[in-house]
């Protein structure tokens, strides 16, 4: 590991309970900052409206910490956008954002949409697959943004265990997106998380940043905050255990493509000769080839988009 790697390590890895959140709450008085947290979600209703209560209960109504919650509905079928309402979420639909540029499929997309409809200085991330989940995840994330100047982006680290097996989630992660930071961009080597979908980050830092519209998002992300403001804005922050529906092989097999995809990109801003991924399924006694597109479309920065600057002078 890279000595800068490990002085980092030491100097911006951290646990939530480094943190108690009387110290966080302060540090948000005395800096004024507001606070937004999305969450992206696509059939989510099993979840979504849970994770949105213990949000409002811990973080709004007893501790006044996070300024608005907003689930950004991708275009679920089930009563998704119903529960999130029910739970005191402000709901939008990705089509209703910025209509002018017609929607994509993809996580990416959401996020890089959801800069228009929030207002925090802060903006944090949560997915809306989570299982038995804490405020920790949002408080633990947010609060170095608050008492640490010099940080810009956090990760949320944790446990991610597969069924019953600890530490055996995150598959995509191990096998794609830790080799590849590792040998090309070893400064982020010692991220726990890379490819979480927990993180909060600086809004000035997000309007910034180009959005890849699918799952490459989050690894496009950190590569590109590394260039924009340097490993000592970027930190990660311990908050325990981590529980979700886990995807079958075939999705993280497309998932770990549009991943490299995103690296590809980064590494030579060149043209990806076959944006494509064929994957077989048995089909009675054969193998039946299926072909998914990758994701190769990317957000340009927030910044540049005309309506999100006409707000910000509003």
């Amino acid at each position: 590991m890279l000595e800068e790697v490990e002085r980092w390590l030491s100097e911006r890895s951290w646990s939530v309970t480094d943190r108690p959140l009387h110290q966080v709450l302060a540090a948000k008085r005395a800096t004024g900052r507001t606070v937004s947290v999305v969450l992206p979600a696509l059939n989510e209703e099993a979840t979504v409206g849970d994770i949105v209560a213990v949000i409002r209960r811990d973080l709004m109504l007893r501790a006044p910490l996070v300024d608005e919650v907003v689930v950004v509905d991708s275009g679920s079928t089930d009563r998704t956008a119903e529960a999130a309402a029910a739970a005191g979420a402000t709901v939008v639909h990705r089509d209703a954002i910025l209509p002018r540029i017609p929607a994509v499929p993809g996580k990416g997309e959401v996020l890089w949409r959801s800069l228009l409809v929030t207002r925090g200085d802060i903006v944090c991330f949560v997915d809306a697959d989570l299982r038995e989940f804490s405020s920790d995840f949002v408080s633990g994330i947010v609060g170095p943004l608050l008492t640490e100047p010099g940080v810009q982006l956090v990760k949320a680290m944790y446990d991610r265990p597969l069924g019953t097996a600890a530490g055996q989630g995150g598959r995509v992660t191990e096998l794609m997106a830790r080799p590849l930071l590792n040998m090309h961009w070893p400064q982020l080597a010692g991220f726990v998380q890379p490819l979480g979908g927990e993180y909060a980050a600086r809004r000035s830092l997000l309007e910034r940043l180009p959005f890849p519209v699918g799952y490459g998002v989050e690894l496009g992300m950190l590569v590109d905050a590394l260039h924009l403001v340097g490993l000592d804005a970027l930190a990660q922050v311990d908050v325990g255990v981590r529980l979700h529906r886990h995807q079958d092989g075939q999705a993280l097999g497309r998932m770990a493509a549009t991943i490299y995809r995103t690296a590809q990109l980064r590494l030579a801003r060149g043209h990806l000769v076959r944006p494509a991924l064929t994957q077989f399924e048995r089909t009675g006694g054969a193998f039946e080839p299926r072909t998914y597109s990758v994701d190769t479309e990317e957000r340009p920065p927030m910044a540049e988009i005309a309506e999100y600057r006409a707000r910000r002078v509003a």
